[in-house]
């Protein structure tokens, strides 16, 4: 067996934990919405037709902020047919996803499901096909209290206090060639800075996010931010990172190092927009909003859309990839990224939420069940509080093809000096033996283990399914706290969270 040391100071935080940081995804795709978190006529449906097993399991997950309703669907959204009495709402084609979109949940239904679930409303505006004067006319209509036509409007279907949406998304994926009126960074940065103008007149107090490149793979990558921040650098505050990740051609090790990638990722992120600022001479500094992240399986025939002239459905079984113990514990570390980041991702949302590359599964008429990735999300977003600590760790490495030598071993923890309560997550990359943790926490003075979770599976593609939906599940780990040093085995392949108390 081999072994690392760890050693954990609560006196150096990186940040404190925002609860954005637990942020989700809904966007108009495939079953995400119809069959998914609304079905009408299903034994769990309430009197909306929300699923109330799904609801369930969403407060479950503990998502703070869901961005909302896309993704590549804003691109063609017209946000008007979203409100006002259903009958009248038009039913459109998406040209996204090759679907039929009969806009029976709209902006009403899906603020009241966010009610239900507990969760704020993050929305993005259409820069693609549409442009300033909308994004304007759908923040009036969601904001202004009363007193205006848009807000009348709103109040006449049925809404009258205001939805109070903070966070605002200028656009989706706009360097993307996939992308409805897709942009370069110069016109992008340009449609961008008035649009934001233009909402602060009407909203001084909104949060605004401009999109960041749709991953580091993107030719434009970096520049495309630096010459979008330097039209709104002033304008806004965050500025978007979006990446997916999957096992290629058997590579598990580079897989498995995958959090690799999207720490450089957010490095990058943050020096270019540092630079921007420097450029400037501001003291002012732009925040990530990781507002696209998973593993996906872009390659399977279950992300394959429709194509044919004459085939428009409704909610086709699109992106339902079905994820297995190995994607689990990739998913647990790139969560571990995001912590490591806390001083400057101030938002992220899991893309997406149920069916569509989600940790939530749905079957029409039946039940629902849990995705082995729910697990690890679910985990630490009841156990991360207070400030995000590194830790500094010595571990053996494992060779990666794609990114060199990475730590078998990654880390970081959570502490609430307040209350004492601290939680440190694990990943484990090795595949070939298990490895024993020590970790010195004596700067926490006398503690004890709380609770303490593992996942992990023999079988590294075992998955939770319709007929075995319990399959993969958290189970223990064992742990001792012996002389201010926290000793944990982890086997291969592995995720875990320990949760530590004052004595």
């Amino acid at each position: 067996m081999t072994a690392a040391r760890l050693t954990l100071d609560p006196r150096f935080p990186i940040g404190a934990v925002r609860r954005r940081l637990f942020g989700g995804f809904v966007e108009h795709l495939g079953r995400h919405v119809y069959d998914g978190i609304y079905e009408p006529g299903h034994p769990e449906a309430d009197e909306q037709g929300f699923r109330r097993d799904v609801l369930d399991l969403v407060r479950e997950l503990g998502v703070s902020m869901i961005r909302y309703p896309g993704g590549n669907f804003v691109s063609g959204f017209r946000w008007e047919d979203s409100v006002g009495p259903r009958a009248q709402r038009p039913r459109r084609l998406d040209l996204a996803w090759h679907s039929t979109e009969t806009n029976e949940i709209g902006l009403h239904e899906f603020a009241d499901w966010l009610d239900k679930a507990g969760s704020e409303l993050m929305l993005a505006v259409n820069l693609g096909t549409r442009g300033t004067l909308e994004a304007i006319d759908l923040l009036e209509y969601s904001n202004v209290p009363g007193g205006s036509t848009l807000s009348q409007q709103r109040i006449d279907n049925g809404r009258e206090a205001p939805f109070g949406v903070q966070v605002w998304c200028l656009g989706n994926e706009m360097d993307g060639p996939w992308q409805l009126g897709h942009r370069s960074a110069d016109d992008y940065g340009k449609i961008a800075s008035q649009t934001a103008k233009g909402m602060r007149q009407l909203d001084p107090s909104i949060e605004l996010v401009v999109c960041g490149s749709s991953g580091a793979q993107m030719p434009t990558f970096g520049e495309w931010e630096r010459i979008v921040l330097e039209h709104t650098y002033d304008d806004v505050d965050m500025i978007s990172c979006h990446a997916y990740y999957q096992e290629h051609d058997g590579d598990i090790d580079s897989f498995l190092a995958s959090a690799t990638d999207m720490d450089r990722f957010i490095d990058a992120v943050i020096a270019t927009a540092d630079h921007v600022g420097a450029v400037r001479g501001s003291d002012k500094r732009i925040g990530i909003s990781f507002d696209e992240w998973n593993v996906w399986y872009m390659d399977r025939v279950a992300s394959v859309k429709p194509a044919a002239i004459d085939d428009w459905p409704v909610a086709p079984r699109l992106l339902e990839d079905v994820y297995s113990a190995l994607d689990a514990v990739v998913f647990g570390s790139l969560m571990i990224s995001l912590l490591k980041h806390a001083d400057r991702v101030a938002s992220a949302s899991l893309a997406q939420l149920v069916n569509v590359i989600a940790p939530i599964m749905t079957e029409p008429g039946g039940p629902s069940w849990r995705q082995t990735t729910f697990f690890p999300f679910a985990i630490t977003s009841r156990l991360a509080q207070g400030d995000a600590v590194r830790l500094q760790v010595e571990s053996p490495v494992i060779e990666t093809e794609k990114f060199g030598a990475v730590p078998a071993v990654d880390a970081v923890a959570t502490h609430d000096p307040e209350t004492g309560a601290t939680a440190i997550f694990l990943v484990h990359r090795g595949r070939a033996e298990a490895i024993e943790l020590r970790i010195d926490v004596a700067g926490l003075g006398d503690v004890e283990v709380a609770e303490a979770h593992l996942l992990h599976d023999d079988d590294p593609y075992a998955r939770n399914t319709l007929e075995d939906p319990d399959r993969v599940q958290p189970g223990a780990l064992e742990t001792r706290v012996v002389d201010g040093i926290l000793y944990v085995t982890l086997p291969p392949i592995a995720w875990a969270a320990v949760s530590l108390a004052r004595a």
